[in-house]
C-alpha cells in the first residue's frame, strides 16, 4: 500500500472552508490528524484513509494545507483535486516517499513543503507600459530582496524576439534606488539572467501550452505559483484569460492574473469583460489594478485619518465645507491620442483614478485592514453617491497656444485624433455622497490635460470659524481665513496643513502659514513606484489596493448616464489655450456651491 502525501497552496478563505470540512466529518478522527479525518475519493479514483491535514505559513505569510494520506486501489496516483465547502477546487500534487527530499521534513507525522519559486509572465512584454514600469518594477523589487530566492520573468508577446532580445530592450530601464547603488551592476546581470522571451499569439492555447512546458523546466520540482500581468488591449483580455488558465495555469499552487485599466468603457461593456473573465478565473484570482492605489500618499491617506485622533474627529460635514480630487498633466496627447480618443478624461481619470481616492477617503471606518473589510467599505460609499447629470459637470478641450515663442498644438492637430473630435481633453464634476456622515458635502473633481501644472492632490478645505474674534484681520475675503489640507500625490509629496497665525510684532496681522510634512526633507529614501508595490501585493496575495468586480459596478453606474448623454447629445466642450489652468466653465461650476479651486491659488504659501 503506497504511501502518499499532498501539499495545497490556498487562499485564506479557501483554507477555512477545507479546514472545516474536514473538522465537521461524521468519520472518527485518526490519532495523527491536526485538524480532522476523512476519506476522499480524488481523481485517483482511490479511497484515501485516514487523512491529516495540518496548516503552515509559507514565504511572507503564505498559507499551505498539507494532507497525508495511504492509497488502496485506483490508478498511480497523479495530481489530485480538493473540493471544499465553497465549491472550489485546489489541485493537490503527490509526494512518494522516495521524493521525501523535496520536504523538509515534517510535523506531526505530516510533510512539511517548503521551497516555492513565482513564475511572472508579462504578456505584452514589447509595450510601451511593460518597458518602462513593470519590467523596472520587478527588478526594483529583486533589488530590495522583496522577491522569493526563486522566481522567473518570462516575456510574452506576438513581436519576434529571443531571450536576449528581451533582455536589451529592457536593460536600459533598469535603475537602483538612489540611496542604495552599490553593487547596481552585478544586480542588474543577475535579474536579467532571471528573464526570458516567448513568442507567441495572445488567442492561442497552444501557445499558452509552449509557454507552461518553458516555465516547468525552471520551476521543477517546487511548488509553482505563476502571475500573469495582462499588459494588452482589453479586447484580448478574455482570449488571453482563456488561454492562461487552460493552458498554462500552476499545477500545484496559485495562479493570480493582473488586468489594467480600461476595464470596459460603459456599465455594459464593463460587465461583459467581468462575465468574461469569470469564466475562467475565479474572482479571487483577479487582480484589477489601479496603479493610483499604490501611490505613498494615497496609501498614507487612511493612516492619516485613522492613527491620529485630530482629523477622525473632523472627518465630517460639520467640520469639511467641500472636497477637491485634482488631477491635471502639463503635456497633451504628443501623438498618442488614437487610444485617448476612444475614452476621454473622464473614462481615462475620473471614473477610476479620482473616484477609487474618493471612495477611500469617505468610507466609514473599516472593521480591520483586511482586504475585504476595506473593500466593503469603498463600495458603501460608492452606492451612496448621487447619479452624475450634464448640470454637474463641465468638459473641456485644449486649443493651439503660442507662449514665448513657442507654438503648442491643438489636440485636433494631433495626428492621430480625428478633426472632428469632441473628445474631453478635460473635465469637473460635483459629486454628492447621500449619507449621514457626508449629506451636502460637494466632492468636486478636475482632471485634465495640457493645463499649466502637473500634480495630483487632495484638497480638504474647511468651514469658516463661527464668531470668528479674528474676522477682520483677513478683510472682506473671509476665505483667506478657512484652514486647507492638502495631500500632494506627486509630484513632490508633501502633506501640510494651512493654519492662520499672528505675524511676529507689536500690532496684530494674521497670516496663513504651512505645518508641512515635506517627504523628500523628512525622510531620506527614495519613494517606490506605485507599480512595484502593486506588483508585490499582487504576488504575496494582498488584494487590499486591487479592485473588486462590485466596486467596478458601482463607479460605473455613476458615469455611465453621463457618458451616454454627453455622446446622445454630442455636448461641444469648452475650449481652452494649452498650458491654462483649464476652461472657464470649472470655475462657475465651483462658484455654484460656493467653492474655489485651492490649485488656482496665487499664495506662496502653497509651495512647501
Amino acid at each position: 500500500m503506497p504511501r502518499f502525501k499532498w501539499w495545497i497552496p490556498m487562499e485564506q478563505a479557501t483554507m477555512a472552508s477545507c479546514a472545516q470540512a474536514l473538522s465537521s466529518s461524521s468519520l472518527s478522527r485518526s490519532p495523527g490528524a491536526l485538524l480532522g479525518s476523512s476519506r476522499l475519493t480524488l481523481c485517483t479514483r482511490g479511497v484515501f484513509s485516514p487523512v491529516c491535514v495540518s496548516m503552515r505559513k509559507g514565504f511572507r505569510g503564505r498559507s499551505f494545507c498539507v494532507i497525508r494520506a495511504s492509497v488502496t486501489g485506483g490508478k498511480e496516483a497523479e495530481t489530485a483535486r480538493l473540493a471544499t465547502n465553497d465549491g472550489s477546487a485546489q489541485s493537490a500534487s503527490p509526494v512518494s516517499a522516495k521524493d521525501e527530499s523535496r520536504v523538509a521534513g515534517s510535523q506531526n507525522g505530516v510533510a512539511v513543503a517548503t521551497e516555492t519559486t513565482v513564475s511572472i509572465t508579462v504578456v505584452g512584454a514589447s509595450g510601451d507600459l511593460a518597458k518602462k514600469k513593470i519590467f523596472p518594477a520587478l527588478f526594483a523589487l529583486y533589488y530590495e530582496g522583496c522577491l522569493p530566492k526563486h522566481f522567473t520573468v518570462f516575456g510574452f508577446a506576438r513581436s519576434k524576439m529571443n531571450d536576449e532580445s528581451l533582455r536589451e530592450m529592457i536593460s536600459g530601464t533598469l535603475t537602483c534606488r538612489i540611496d542604495q547603488r552599490e553593487n547596481c551592476g552585478d544586480k542588474q546581470e543577475e535579474f536579467l539572467k532571471r528573464c526570458f522571451y516567448h513568442s507567441g499569439q495572445y488567442s492561442s492555447e497552444e501557445s499558452f501550452g509552449e509557454l507552461s512546458k518553458k516555465l516547468h523546466e525552471h520551476e521543477g520540482d517546487r511548488v509553482a505559483n505563476r502571475l500573469f500581468y495582462l499588459s494588452i488591449p482589453p479586447d484580448v483580455f478574455v482570449d488571453v484569460a482563456r488561454c492562461s488558465s487552460l493552458a498554462a495555469s500552476s499545477a500545484n499552487g496559485w495562479t493570480r492574473v493582473i488586468v489594467e485599466k480600461p476595464f470596459g468603457r460603459d456599465s455594459e461593456s464593463s460587465a461583459e469583460l467581468t462575465r468574461g473573465l469569470k469564466t475562467y478565473l475565479n474572482e479571487d484570482q483577479i487582480y484589477r489594478i489601479d496603479h493610483y492605489l499604490g501611490k505613498e500618499l494615497v496609501e498614507n491617506l487612511s493612516v492619516l485619518r485613522f492613527s491620529n485622533l485630530v482629523f477622525e474627529p473632523l472627518w465630517s460635514r460639520q467640520y469639511i465645507r467641500n472636497v477637491q480630487f485634482i488631477f491635471s498633466e502639463d503635456f497633451g496627447t504628443e501623438g498618442r491620442g488614437g487610444y485617448f480618443d476612444n475614452y476621454g478624461i473622464i473614462r481615462d481619470i475620473m471614473q477610476n483614478h479620482l473616484l477609487q481616492i474618493l471612495a477611500l477617503f469617505a468610507m466609514e471606518p473599516p472593521v480591520s485592514l483586511d482586504a475585504e473589510d476595506i473593500r466593503n467599505e469603498k463600495v458603501k460609499v460608492l452606492r451612496s453617491m448621487r447619479v452624475l447629470d450634464t448640470d454637474n459637470v463641465v468638459v473641456g478641450q485644449y486649443k493651439g497656444h503660442t507662449r514665448g515663442g513657442v507654438r503648442y498644438p491643438a489636440y485636433i492637430e494631433d495626428k492621430t485624433v480625428p478633426n472632428n473630435s469632441i473628445t474631453p481633453t478635460f473635465a469637473a464634476a460635483a459629486l454628492f455622497i447621500d449619507n449621514a456622515r457626508w449629506d451636502g458635502v460637494p466632492f468636486l473633481m478636475k482632471a485634465g490635460k495640457a493645463l499649466h501644472t502637473k500634480r495630483a492632490e487632495i484638497r480638504v478645505q474647511f468651514r469658516h470659524v463661527p464668531g470668528s474674534l479674528y474676522k477682520r484681520s483677513f478683510g472682506a475675503d473671509i476665505d483667506q481665513a478657512t484652514n486647507e489640507l492638502v495631500i500632494r500625490v506627486q509630484p513632490d509629496e508633501a502633506i501640510y496643513l494651512k493654519i492662520n497665525n499672528k505675524v511676529p510684532g507689536l500690532g496684530m496681522r494674521l497670516d496663513r502659514s504651512n505645518l508641512n510634512l515635506h517627504y523628500a526633507d523628512r525622510y531620506n529614501r527614495e519613494i517606490p513606484d506605485a507599480y512595484e508595490r502593486l506588483l508585490l501585493d499582487a504576488i504575496e496575495g494582498e488584494r487590499r489596493l486591487f479592485i473588486r468586480s462590485d466596486e467596478l459596478d458601482a463607479a460605473w453606474a455613476l458615469f455611465t448616464p453621463l457618458l451616454k448623454e454627453l455622446e446622445k447629445r454630442k455636448v461641444a466642450p469648452e475650449l481652452y489655450p494649452y498650458g491654462s489652468r483649464g476652461p472657464v466653465g470649472a470655475h462657475y461650476l465651483a462658484a455654484k456651491y460656493n467653492v474655489r479651486w485651492g490649485d488656482n491659488s496665487s499664495e506662496t504659501s502653497d509651495s512647501v
